[in-house]
């Protein structure tokens, strides 16, 4: 009787033990919510999805891919990582030999040696070449702003008069140009009891940064609007909802304020899932400056979105609690809004996009 009592003991000193040791990380209750649920592993329309990265688009990467993507009912992925010159050739025949109607390829800028002399006409030239070659947009990664760096070591910021010609060029072309520009904003700030993205960044330390790292958040996200208000005759898309998922008002201003610019929401899905109402009424009034993006290829994750977009369900969780520790509820947007961002817009904005894929 003792021994037993004396294991029974250990047993709950053990199990006190284990719970004094699980952190928020682990931390994962089960909701006793009961409401309805309606997991969506297929869109309700074909989609496009104008933010995706492909690094490795070849003739075998395909047809996986493919299979992938018509499970969840995308007839289009629009590869930003086309790079340029003999890469994005290469890619863009590959796609050709095998899938020509669903892939789409975005060129990209090679910022080495910005300010030497002919830089800015050898860059256009080659963005010209690029579109030649079969590359239907310029996609700008995040380094403008945060790492590129001139000639002289100066850091070239996001309008700089040197890449002048490539949005003008661009324009000229007809094709548009989707933009990362920096990151969330609490990124830049204190890692305290504050800052709604500590646990973000407690498991992705390596995406803080210091308030002036490289500029302040203000700084870069500025040189962006005023780029974009330089070249009006450039369709420019603001990747990420152009980091204000979180201030949709704020958003509604800029979009009004610069007719040239449209978003798309890859990664920020979660931003407007726990704000149902307010991105709705987001969604109906620029339902035509808005496309899907998802960013990352990882295919169940996917459903989110569709069940962000297509559904009224409440209180469900989003697929990376470090990223969003918050439950979410659909907008159950309406159909004619729905084939508008799943494939309406892009077919608008992104050229030779094939239309005979959707239904209208």
């Amino acid at each position: 009787m003792k021994k037993s009592l004396v294991v029974f003991s250990c047993l709950l000193f053990a199990g006190a033990q284990a719970q004094k040791s699980m952190d928020f990380e682990k931390y994962d209750p089960v909701s006793t919510l009961v409401v309805p649920e309606h997991i969506v592993t297929k869109a309700k329309f074909p989609f496009i999805d104008v933010h995706n990265h492909q690094w490795n688009l070849s003739e075998q990467a395909i047809p996986g891919l493919l299979k992938d993507m018509d499970k969840m009912n995308m007839a289009v992925m629009v590869n930003l990582s086309g790079g340029n010159g003999n890469k994005l050739q290469s890619m863009t025949e590959s796609i050709k030999k095998t899938a020509a109607k669903r892939f789409i390829v975005f060129a990209n800028i090679d910022f080495a040696g910005v300010g030497e002399k002919d830089w800015t006409a050898n860059a256009v030239k080659q963005l010209q070449e690029d579109v030649q070659h079969g590359a239907n947009g310029l996609k700008i990664f995040k380094n403008l702003g945060f790492s590129v760096k001139d000639k002289d070591g100066k850091r070239v910021a996001v309008d700089d008069a040197r890449l002048d010609a490539i949005w003008d060029k661009c324009g000229e072309l007809k094709i548009p140009v989707l933009i990362h520009t920096a990151d969330p904003k609490p990124f830049w700030d204190d890692m305290d009891e504050h800052n709604e993205r500590w646990l973000e960044l407690k498991t992705h330390p390596e995406r803080k940064r210091d308030a002036n790292n490289p500029e302040p958040w203000e700084q870069l996200i500025e040189e962006q609007h005023r780029m974009f208000k330089k070249h009006p005759q450039t369709t420019f898309i603001a990747a990420h909802f152009g980091w204000y998922p979180n201030d949709l008002g704020k958003l509604s201003s800029l979009l009004d304020e610069m007719p040239n610019v449209v978003v798309e929401f890859g990664a920020v899905i979660a931003e407007l899932g726990r704000q149902p109402r307010a991105a709705r009424q987001f969604f109906e009034k620029y339902q035509d400056r808005i496309m899907f993006g998802k960013d990352s290829w990882v295919p169940e994750e996917y459903n989110t979105y569709f069940r962000v977009l297509e559904t009224a369900d409440e209180y469900f969780p989003y697929h990376k609690k470090y990223h969003a520790f918050w439950r979410m509820y659909g907008m159950a947007l309406p159909d004619a809004i729905l084939k508008k961002i799943y494939y309406k817009n892009a077919l608008h904005i992104i050229p030779n996009i094939d239309k005979t894929l959707f239904p209208d």
